[in-house]
């Protein structure tokens, strides 16, 4: 996918798109083989009706052809071609049969199952009911206008009301919209108060007699035209107009799934994407009143140097401990979380830092502590820091956010983060998906150093699972720092493709060949110094001018 030559200059999300519908058709095809077997087996396939199925480019429609023979509980239709009925329907349907020549004939059927004429005729009517119910065009019709301009409507269920003890769903308990207008947040908000039990949600037609007047004029018969209507009517109320209003619910929900899925992962990208801070010493705190503030002293590299618990708002000499931690190691920034006593907090820090000389500026930062407590608990936090407790972790974890966002957010589920709303109510399998898709795009897309990479980063890198990135940690744990890219091939489980897919997104900072600390393949480093030689440079050369640079640019605080 990174292969511009091979895709055609198609971009990541291009084929993306790609793959979804990929995966879409083979599951189409899939269905369609499913059904026209289903079907063969009952002995009820006819070329036009394969034709149909093969021809069709949506889910919906093929569903929509295989309803009539689909497998189901015995429906009121079923058990009157059991009694035989199946002849007098036939004879309903004939455009010259009149009422009096219906009820001549229903009377032939009187039987034992059939007590009298009035039994034979309802007999009839549920045939006739099923079958429009499993009309195609009808069902399509239908489905299409309940979405432009069906009525959506909520009620609160009164016996139930006290399960809403604040009031979440209040502005939902007479609610009604045009299906077309309802945002996909109020679809999202109503769903939820469906599955609580608060809330009834229906969706009915705006104008039913439409209906049943384009179904009444498919029947070329005028003669029981009293008798068709009740039909439809009955059709309508009892099979169509439940089924697709479950389908256009579904249909809503979907759509619902898939904005509020978006603003997932465009919120997750732009929080990913934080630029890092670089080379700054951290003072991290955790606020707190009744278990007190966590701090934590983060190195310029990201180690922990200090632990401790402070009682900000009660100690007398609080202010004096965060005053002689600063000085001690020379910290550049104050990160502080936006749990219980953030605001206090802050008040006290903003205070500190304007009251006191440091000898050079000291920044503070609120940063926001979601998932935080996810990840102090994690497996991986364990590994990480054995010797200390959650809430040192914790604290760990938010300091850590302001130096490299991107590394310690990817240690953390990515619905635990904080990135949108109603998380639990959309499509999970989706959700999982889409933001895993976009963690992998956020790591290929700015790179990992290989040397300092935890293997919760590292399993995002192109062609590299958890394994394989667990292996590579214990390979460095062993070792010692990589010294070259080429170097990664001795990772058990690295091969030569895995190197083709990885090497263009890890780099070796460390590495004597200053190519290895850029996003330069390395099947392409001859064309890189090919380039390079025509401007007057050699390899050896290029991180010795690069290094003048990152002097000449320190000036500037950069």
């Amino acid at each position: 996918r990174y292969r511009k030559e091979v895709t055609g200059s198609l971009n990541e999300e291009e084929i993306r798109e790609i793959s979804e519908r990929v995966t879409y058709i083979r599951n189409l095809e899939k269905r369609k083989d499913e059904i026209i077997a289903s079907i063969t087996e009952q002995g009820k396939l006819t070329e036009e009706l394969e034709k149909q199925i093969r021809a069709s480019v949506k889910l919906q429609e093929v569903e929509d052809l295989y309803l009539p023979y689909k497998k189901k509980k015995k429906t009121k239709a079923d058990v009157a071609k059991e009694n035989g009925l199946e002849p007098l329907y036939l004879y309903f349907l004939d455009k010259t049969t009149t009422v009096d020549m219906l009820n001549k004939k229903a009377a032939e059927f009187i039987n034992e199952k059939i007590k009298d004429i009035a039994a034979a005729l309802e007999g009839v009517s549920f045939i006739a009911a099923e079958a429009i119910s499993e009309n195609i065009n009808f069902r399509e019709f239908i489905r299409n206008d309940m979405l432009k301009n069906g009525i959506m409507s909520a009620k609160v269920i009164e016996k139930n009301i006290a399960k809403d003890e604040k009031k979440v769903f209040m502005d939902y308990y007479a609610y009604e919209e045009e299906v077309k207008k309802a945002a996909s947040h109020r679809i999202l908000a109503i769903n939820r108060g469906e599955n609580e039990e608060i809330l009834r949600v229906t969706i009915k037609p705006k104008d039913v007699e439409k209906y049943i007047t384009i179904i009444a004029n498919s029947f070329e018969n005028k003669y029981l035209a009293q008798m068709i209507r009740e039909i439809i009517i009955d059709s309508l109320d009892r099979l169509i107009l439940p089924s697709i209003e479950r389908e256009v619910r579904n249909t809503l929900t979907e759509k619902a799934d898939s904005d509020a899925i978006q603003i997932f992962k465009t919120n997750l990208k732009n929080l990913l994407m934080q630029p890092p801070i670089f080379d700054k010493t951290i003072l991290g705190i955790d606020p707190g009143f009744r278990t007190g503030c966590k701090l934590a002293i983060i190195s310029k590299l990201g180690f922990p140097e200090e632990i401790d618990v402070m009682y900000l708002h009660e100690e007398r000499n609080a202010v004096a401990k965060i005053i002689n931690l600063i000085k001690k190691y020379n910290v550049d920034i104050v990160v502080i979380g936006t749990g219980t006593a953030s605001r206090e907090t802050e008040k006290i820090v903003a205070d500190i830092l304007k009251a006191n000389d440091f000898g050079k500026k000291v920044f503070y930062l609120i940063v926001n502590e979601a998932g935080a407590s996810v990840y102090s608990a994690s497996k991986l936090a364990k590994e990480e820091f054995p010797d200390l407790d959650v809430t040192a972790r914790g604290t760990i974890s938010i300091s850590r956010r302001v130096q490299d966002p991107l590394a310690e957010l990817v240690k953390i589920d990515p619905k635990s983060i904080g990135v949108g709303m109603y998380q639990h109510d959309v499509n999970q399998k989706q959700l999982n998906e889409s933001l895993g898709e976009v963690v992998e795009s956020v790591v290929n897309n700015v790179g990992v150093n290989l040397n300092t990479a935890s293997y919760a980063l590292l399993e995002y890198v192109s062609g590299m699972k958890k394994d394989v990135a667990k292996n590579i940690v214990e390979y460095r744990n062993k070792n010692g720092k990589f010294k070259t890219r080429k170097e990664l091939k001795e990772v058990k489980g690295v091969g030569e493709k895995l190197f083709t897919l990885a090497a263009g997104f890890i780099v070796v900072p460390e590495s004597d060949n200053p190519l290895d600390n850029t996003i330069i393949h390395p099947e392409s480093y001859s064309v890189a110094e090919k380039i390079l030689a025509t401007a007057g440079f050699k390899i050896k050369d290029l991180k010795t001018e690069l290094e003048k640079i990152r002097e000449a640019l320190k000036k500037f605080d950069i």
